[in-house]
C-alpha cells in the first residue's frame, strides 16, 4: 500500500508523557510502532510546563484575563524558543534515535497554517467588551500539502502550535485547538488526545466511571452537568472541531499508559471515543 493510501492518525501529545523522560520514550515508541501496522502518524504538541519555566527564567510575569494567558511580543519570543527549540527538538531527536525520520515544524513553516488574532469577548449582564490577549491566535486556514508531502516520503511530522497571520504577525495557538483543526483538515482516521486520565469520567474521583463513547451533540449537556470541566473543556471542543472538519473519530486516552496507544491498531475499546 502506498503511503498516500494509508489512514492517518494524529496524536495531540502532552501531559506527563511529555515531562517524564522514561514515559516519553515509551509513548513515542508506541506511536511510531503504528507505522508498521499500516498507518501514517502526525504528532502535534504544546508545552505548558516548558513555557512556564521559560517565562519564569526570563522574569516575565504572565497576565491572565478570565483564565486566558495574555501573550506579549517579548513573551512570545521565549514561548517560541521553548516550543520549537526545546520541546519540538527533543521529540524529533528521540524519534530519529529510534531509527525513524521525524521532521520538526510549526504552522509557520511553509506557511501551512494561517492564523488570525483571537478576539476575546467578555460578556456581562449589561455589556460585551473585547479584550486584547496580545499574540494569542486561532487557526484561520490550513494548507495540508506540506504535511502530505512529508507523509508520502515516510517522514513523521512533529508540529508545534505557532503560526503567522497574513500580515506576518506571529501567534501562539492553543495546542488542543491547533491539533483539532489539523486533524480535521487532514481527514484523519483517528484524532487521539493523550492525557493523564483514562478518558472522560462521569465522576472524576471514580476511575471505573469511564464514558467509553459519546456523540458530539451530547457534549453541551455534559458541560452543563459539570462532567466536562477544567482542562477537559478545550479537549472536547477540539474533538468536536476535528469531527466537524472531517476527522472520522476522536479519542481521549491515557498517555501515561503507552499500551493504550498500541491497542488503537487492534480496534480495542480504549479511552473515550467521540463521534459525530
Amino acid at each position: 500500500m502506498r503511503n498516500s493510501e494509508k489512514p492517518i492518525l494524529l496524536f495531540k501529545y502532552g501531559g506527563n508523557a511529555m515531562t517524564n523522560n522514561k514515559l516519553k520514550k515509551q509513548v513515542l515508541s508506541a506511536i511510531i510502532a503504528l507505522k508498521s501496522q499500516g498507518y501514517q502518524v502526525v504528532i502535534v504538541h504544546g508545552g505548558g510546563p516548558f513555557i512556564e519555566k521559560a517565562l519564569s527564567n526570563a522574569k516575565i510575569v504572565s497576565e491572565f484575563i478570565d483564565g486566558h494567558r495574555k501573550t506579549s511580543t517579548e513573551a512570545l519570543e521565549h514561548i517560541e524558543m521553548a516550543l520549537k527549540g526545546q520541546v519540538n527538538g527533543s521529540i524529533v531527536s528521540l524519534i530519529n534515535s529510534m531509527g525513524h525520520h521525524a521532521v520538526g515544524l510549526s504552522g509557520k513553516d511553509g506557511g501551512f497554517v494561517t492564523a488570525e488574532k483571537r478576539v476575546y469577548r467578555r460578556i456581562t449582564t449589561d455589556k460585551t467588551e473585547e479584550l486584547d490577549l496580545g499574540q494569542v491566535g486561532d487557526v484561520l486556514e490550513i494548507d495540508t500539502k506540506l504535511i502530505h508531502l512529508l507523509l508520502q516520503n515516510d517522514y513523521i511530522p512533529v508540529v508545534t502550535c505557532l503560526a503567522m497571520d497574513k500580515e506576518g504577525n506571529d501567534y501562539n495557538i492553543n495546542a488542543d485547538m491547533f491539533a483539532g483543526e489539523l486533524a480535521g483538515a487532514l481527514k484523519v482516521k483517528d484524532y487521539v488526545i493523550l492525557t493523564d486520565v483514562d478518558g472522560l469520567l462521569m465522576d472524576k474521583d471514580d476511575p471505573e466511571s469511564l464514558i467509553s463513547e459519546l456523540r458530539v451533540n451530547e457534549i453541551e449537556k455534559l458541560v452543563e452537568q459539570k462532567i466536562i470541566q477544567g482542562g477537559m473543556l478545550p479537549k472536547m471542543e477540539s474533538c468536536a472541531k476535528a469531527l466537524s472538519k472531517g476527522a472520522s473519530t476522536a479519542k481521549i486516552i491515557n498517555g501515561t499508559k503507552p499500551e493504550q496507544i498500541s491497542w488503537l491498531s487492534q480496534n480495542l475499546a480504549v479511552g473515550t471515543t467521540i463521534k459525530l
